[in-house]
């Protein structure tokens, strides 16, 4: 289980997270939903070593994240999917997706799940010798989530996936990630501001507003209105996170 307590966090003097606390359980999809400049992506990057908590403590299955480098993040179980896409865009689709793999050292293994990951996803399958950078922004964004699965996480942090796509693409990345769900055990951690999309996923809800959680839902006891009411109440200009 991830768990979050008491943390806070921001670059250089200024603070963007404020004393905050949430668990994800094993299995289970968290939306982390808000306002731009909530703070959504810090958090992430907290759990993933990039930045360090001035305060409070992570856990992940009962390891301390909070010193851990952003390499031993990963070998610990998590993967971070980070916003814009990001693919290596004069790479091939297939290096894409092997790099994702490189702190494994089961070769035949990787190979097998990039042929896997590509026969899942025709679309990909036809692009692999291509390279990334011409692909489309949802083929780009199906590819970002392949190369961070190719660590084999138990834990997935998924910047904005939909952030920037067409509402056609965007059922097409979801597509992905409810398909992933269902082939390997694996908790999300998901910040969107695509709310309605995020409901569709997860199972429960969070509302990050000026750095702090807001709210708290399961999925099924609220809805894209309620969530929504809730961050822009919360959110009176004092937000500065990213």
């Amino acid at each position: 289980m991830l768990e979050l307590k008491g943390v806070h966090a921001g670059y250089g003097v200024g603070q963007v997270l404020h004393d905050v606390s949430f668990t994800v359980a094993p299995g289970e999809v968290v939306a982390l939903v808000g306002p731009n400049g909530a703070g959504k992506s810090t958090t992430l990057d907290v759990i993933s070593g990039v930045l360090r908590p001035s305060r409070g403590r992570l856990a992940w299955e009962g390891q301390d994240l909070g010193r851990m480098s952003p390499a031993k993040v990963v070998t610990s179980g998590v993967a971070h999917c980070p916003q814009g896409r990001r693919v290596f865009p004069y790479m091939s689709t297939e290096a894409n997706l092997r790099v994702g793999a490189y702190t494994r050292k089961d070769r035949s293994a990787v190979k097998a799940e990039v042929d896997e990951f590509l026969a899942a996803w025709p679309i990909l399958d036809r692009r692999r010798s291509s390279n990334a950078g011409t692909l489309s922004g949802g083929e780009q964004q199906i590819l970002a989530i392949g190369r961070s699965l190719m660590s084999r996480p138990r834990l997935l942090l998924l910047d904005e996936p939909s952030l920037g796509l067409a509402p056609v693409l965007i059922s097409q990345v979801y597509e992905v990630l409810q398909h992933t769900m269902s082939e390997r055990p694996l908790s999300v951690l998901l910040v969107e501001q695509n709310v309605v999309q995020a409901l569709t996923l997860a199972s429960r809800v969070l509302v990050l507003a000026g750095g702090r959680i807001v709210f708290e839902a399961r999925a099924e006891d609220t809805d894209a209105d309620e969530v929504a009411s809730h961050y822009f109440e919360a959110t009176n200009g004092n937000g500065t996170g990213q």
